[in-house]
């Protein structure tokens, strides 16, 4: 039984996640969860000072639920274990002043605190249940909740997705994971996020922009395409917020959902996501995906898990999917706003011919960290929600679109391992990301 302390996958009905593909068995369930408790009890969620995150439970969990083998899970486990880092030793001073909301406030962000909030949560989860533990520290609207809600969204959305990964596939320990994750992040996020929010509350009458009409306006502002800069160190904070603040603020805040949009928005969300990522490209270059929009696209997947969770309130999930979207629109401008190239998706050539099975047969023999993994199963989730919506002009990702960006994603990484390159190009609309991609003359 899986527990705040202890990862245990199931395979009953209502164990599986969103998406999975069946004839997992016994053996392998047992080896990813064997894998998964370990990385639970023995590593830093930050392998490095820096921040960098430890994706071990994203990757075991999202190539289990395509049908890796256990030599497939157990070789990318090791991969990625070679790097981490121990746990610090639980601060019980600590420990004791974040049973106080003020405490609590008090120390968050170091992240040498996050075995120490680990704890907290798992104690906390232990007293009642983690939908609880959810609705008491991020959607319960007080101060010390606020906190946490923004920081879901800090560091590329990694709290968020590790958070996902709890829910969807019903984790209590991936759950005290991902709060302790959040907390050990800062709120930088909320000096747009938090604003474009107020805008919208104050403004909202007619409908919502829809999201493909807001990346077009976007991608058509002078002022939006010049406030990232190439050396800018964090192009959303150091760009983004500080150039053109009020103008992204303004446009985000066009974007809004109604609790009985919740299904369709999901889906226009996912799309749009997909449409820019996949679009995002650089020819003669080869073709490679963005690897901030690729973190958009990854976290799409979480949000119908979300809308099953009957405990949370319509309010709340139309909120996070506001907050995502609106990230989205700040993400695409602060790689400068490139062309978004649908004719790259519908006329790509694929290396190997195949479906879905082939390409994830693939993606779970790629040894990497799990973004590619993480990108496939995101992708083909994409097509399956947003198949109902496809005729609707806001959806310029339509049914055989689909496939073929899966052929992208898993041609390009393994276009990168043959030509030692990085796996991602990083801020796809810049010129000077492109400077040492091969050519796809060269393949």
């Amino acid at each position: 039984m899986a527990t705040a302390s202890k990862v245990q996958l199931g395979t009953d009905v209502g164990d599986w996640p969103e998406y999975y593909r069946t004839g997992i068995t016994k053996e392998q369930t047992e080896c990813a969860s064997e894998l998964l408790q370990k990385n639970h009890k023995d590593w830093h969620i930050f392998f490095q000072d820096g921040g960098l995150h430890n994706h071990i439970a994203h990757h075991v969990l999202a190539i289990w639920a395509l049908n890796a083998s256990t030599e497939q899970i157990q070789k990318n486990y090791e991969t990625n274990e070679s790097y981490q880092r121990s746990q610090p030793p639980v601060n019980q001073e600590v420990l004791e002043e974040l049973q106080d909301p003020a405490g609590f406030l008090k120390n968050l962000n170091p992240r040498d605190n996050y075995h120490t909030f680990l704890r907290f949560f798992q104690d906390e989860i232990d007293k009642g249940s983690w939908q609880e533990v959810l609705q008491k520290y991020v959607f319960a609207g007080d101060d010390r909740a606020e906190a946490m809600f923004v920081r879901l969204f800090a560091g590329f959305l990694h709290p968020f997705i590790h958070l996902g990964y709890g829910v969807e596939f019903r984790q209590p320990a991936i759950v005290a994971e991902a709060l302790a994750q959040a907390s050990c992040h800062d709120d930088q996020i909320g000096k747009l996020l938090l604003p474009a929010e107020k805008a919208a509350r104050e403004s909202r009458g007619g409908p919502s922009k829809s999201i493909v009409e807001l990346l077009d306006t976007i991608h058509g502002d002078k002022d939006m395409q010049a406030a990232a800069h190439w050396d800018d160190g964090n192009k959303i904070y150091d760009g983004i917020i500080p150039r053109a603040g009020e103008r992204m603020t303004e446009l985000a805040a066009q974007f809004h959902v109604k609790p009985d949009e919740l299904n369709e928005k999901t889906a226009e969300m996912t799309n749009a996501v997909c449409y820019y990522t996949a679009g995002a490209q650089h020819p003669p270059n080869m073709v490679m995906f963005d690897f901030y929009y690729m973190h958009c696209v990854n976290s799409s997947i979480f949000f119908p898990a979300f809308l099953k969770q009957a405990w949370l309130s319509d309010q709340n999930k139309a909120r996070l999917l506001e907050w995502k979207t609106r990230l989205d629109l700040a993400m695409y401008a602060s790689r400068k706003c490139p062309d978004i190239r649908l004719d790259e998706i519908r006329e790509y050539k694929p290396r190997h011919q195949s479906g879905w099975d082939g390409i994830q047969d693939r993606v779970c023999d790629f040894n990497d960290d799990g973004h590619s993994a993480k990108l496939i199963r995101a992708l083909a989730h994409g097509q399956s929600i947003c198949k109902p919506y496809e005729h609707k002009d806001e959806f310029r990702i339509k049914h055989d679109d689909w496939l073929l960006m899966g052929h992208m994603a898993i041609d390009s990484v393994e276009n990168t391992k043959t030509k030692g390159v990085s796996t991602w190009v990083r801020s796809a609309g810049f010129d000077e990301a492109w400077k040492d991609i091969p050519l796809r003359a060269q393949l």
